[in-house]
């Protein structure tokens, strides 16, 4: 690289610089400058992937919405259903119960029977 009033023969590391205290300097800020560049670069790569993490944790926070709202319809739908038997005659639904009841009372005498 050529600067003006450096000369040509000045070596390229150093700007012509060699005989003052400024070559140091030089070649201590080309060394920061070089780490500082990996250092945002490294930073980059990290927040490039910190945002591919976001969208898919977006994209599955958005699955599950649509999931628990689908889940929220069903559960809705056998309430009614629900509310629909419990609203019917009260004595078809005690006869379920009783035959129920009798039922896992024999299932159960006929277990014990057997040991």
């Amino acid at each position: 690289m050529r600067r003006a009033g450096l000369g040509d023969g000045a070596p390229a590391g150093n700007y012509g610089y060699t005989n003052s205290g400024y070559s140091v300097y030089e070649e201590e800020n080309e060394r920061l400058t070089e780490s500082l560049r990996t250092k945002v670069s490294a930073i980059k790569s990290l927040s490039i992937e910190i945002g591919t993490e976001v969208k898919n944790q977006n994209k599955m926070l958005s699955d599950m919405d649509n999931d628990f709202d689908s889940a929220g319809g069903l559960l809705g739908a056998t309430m009614g259903r629900l509310r629909t038997l419990s609203r019917g005659s009260q004595t078809k639904l005690l006869c379920y119960m009783m035959l129920f009841a009798l039922f896992v009372f024999f299932v159960v005498y006929w277990i014990i029977k057997l040991r």
